[in-house]
């Protein structure tokens, strides 16, 4: 964490990683989705105002931030999945296609369930080796270490909200099990206080969308499509995940009735 090769120079160095990640996601997106947003989104810091007390990035369907202050504890390493959670294939991908889906009503367009938009985050994640991205074995480190860290979160959230621990337990369980800076481990600790239950979004909705592709895998066998997959995924806008999963049941059931080469359309 400290070598100064993983330590970004400037701002705009850190802003440029993620901006190079996002284009060469671009480069391959299409052989793994059908169904792309139409509109793009830029890459820009964190407001100053708000940098030192927020997350390492927040994808929107305009703009995709990642936070620049103080750039030591956000090791380059990280940029990689960081960006694929956050932009592309993660929120900002998802969100933009949440908005132009017109076949849904204005409220669905509009809805967030954190089940199934943390957990489409931590998917596009992993989807992160397909698509060539981790170049690196520092990349894939940045990648494990991630995946670790939304692990712990499902201890720290359930000792805090349901068995009592302290703020100082949850900082040294999250600081012992995690390669976080202890800055992040402390203002992600602070959230996890503020906001009982989300922290266990992530991996719960990372599970069951692994689980409901593995079932398709499995069931179709040469039928499977990812991008099919995908894009129905990504056509329901944001759902429960029992909603996710009924809808996931029945594209598999109407892919195996289909012959070979034919697919359901993406959209429901």
């Amino acid at each position: 964490k400290t070598d100064p090769q993983f330590i970004a120079r400037t701002p705009d160095e850190l802003l440029g990683v993620s901006s190079y990640v996002a284009k060469r996601v671009d480069g391959v997106i299409g052989k793994h989705f059908g169904l792309l947003p139409r509109a793009r989104f830029g890459i820009i810091p964190v407001p100053p105002a708000l940098a030192p007390f927020y997350t390492s990035g927040r994808g929107g369907r305009e703009n995709c931030m990642m936070n620049t202050y103080d750039l030591p504890v956000r090791p380059l390493y990280n940029i990689p999945v960081l960006t694929l959670h956050e932009c592309e294939p993660g929120h900002s991908f998802q969100l933009g296609l949440e908005a132009e889906q017109k076949a849904l009503p204005r409220f669905r367009r509009n809805l967030y369930f954190s089940g199934m938009g943390e957990g489409w985050g931590l998917y596009s994640e992993w989807l992160g080796d397909e698509l060539g991205i981790y170049r690196t074995p520092y990349e894939k480190f940045g990648q494990e270490s991630y995946d670790m860290w939304r692990a712990a979160r499902l201890v720290i959230d359930t000792g805090i909200h349901q068995y009592g621990w302290s703020r100082s337990q949850a900082i040294d369980y999250l600081a012992s099990h995690t390669a976080l800076s202890q800055h992040e481990v402390e203002t992600e600790v602070d959230r996890y206080i503020s906001w009982p239950g989300q922290a266990l979004a992530y991996k719960l909705g990372e599970l069951t969308i692994l689980r409901l592709r593995k079932e398709a895998e499995t069931t179709l066998g040469s039928k499977f499509d990812e991008r099919g997959f995908h894009d129905t995924i990504l056509a329901l806008g944001s759902v429960p995940l029992n909603v996710l999963e009924d809808r996931m049941h029945a594209w598999i059931r109407q892919q195996a009735a289909k012959p070979a080469g034919a697919h359901a359309p993406a959209r429901p």
